[in-house]
């Protein structure tokens, strides 16, 4: 059956790293605005939770067990919301990690983790979604970075390559795009989980003493809905935002 195009209002709307965070708050915002979301990540008893509190709430979320750094994994995710909602509209590649530290510490298994979940999976997941839009004639990935991917600090020279990279993998699908919309998110300080997966204590505790300045999950997941909701024909193609203090 071939279900025809979704309004600028009414989107179906795939998220990585859905289970806390931005990734969360995003799905319920955008369950919010009465787009249909599909939320994945690992922590699948994580994800079943926020989707069933989506749907108690009046929304529309499904959820699916997801690891962005398997390409098969990705393409599951993908193919099995686009076999239930005939359509994919929007994928939003958010998963991503950010064991911080500094070069010397030689954390190498930590560097590799940085690119294959903020790197590759984002790959993956274009990989996955782009023959589908393709055939759509239309379509729009939310590719989220960092304001680490607009500079660089002692401790983030791995993760903010990372995001340098996904902001040049964003510009390019861009420029080799007539009929998707592609946009890239850079958070600044945003309340999250990230800081729990750097290893280095000291790294760890500095972090922790800067979040107080940390703005809400929510207040990037509002920044991807505006995005989303434009009309099909204009491409917000870069939204940075952070807390007014951050300097």
């Amino acid at each position: 059956m071939t279900v025809p195009p979704t309004t600028s209002h009414s989107k179906v709307v795939l998220v990585t790293g859905a289970s806390s965070g931005i990734g969360e708050a995003t799905a319920r915002r955008l369950a919010a605005s009465g787009h249909r979301v599909v939320l994945g990540a690992r922590r699948t008893d994580r994800i079943r939770a926020v989707a069933e509190d989506i749907r108690a709430g009046g929304g529309a979320a499904d959820h699916h067990e997801l690891d962005v750094t398997s390409l098969e994994s990705m393409r599951s995710f993908v193919r099995e919301a686009h076999d239930r909602h005939g359509r994919v509209d929007v994928l939003v590649n958010n998963a991503g990690v950010m064991p911080l530290s500094t070069l010397d510490a030689l954390k190498v298994d930590e560097w590799n983790r940085m690119i294959d979940v903020n790197i590759r999976g984002v790959l993956h997941g274009i990989a996955a979604v782009l023959p589908l839009m393709r055939d759509q004639g239309a379509g729009h990935i939310v590719n989220v970075a960092s304001v680490s991917g607009h500079r660089v600090d002692p401790t983030a020279a791995v993760y903010s390559a990372t995001k340098f990279a996904v902001r040049a993998i964003s510009e390019g699908l861009r420029q080799e795009s007539r009929d998707l919309r592609v946009t890239v998110v850079s958070p600044g300080f945003t309340r999250s989980e990230l800081a729990e997966g750097i290893s280095d204590t000291g790294v760890r505790e500095a972090v922790q003493g800067q979040m107080g300045m940390a703005i809400p999950a929510s207040a990037i997941g509002e920044a991807i809905d505006y995005a989303i909701g434009q009309p099909l024909e204009v491409d917000v193609n870069e939204i940075v935002i952070r807390p007014t203090v951050q300097g």
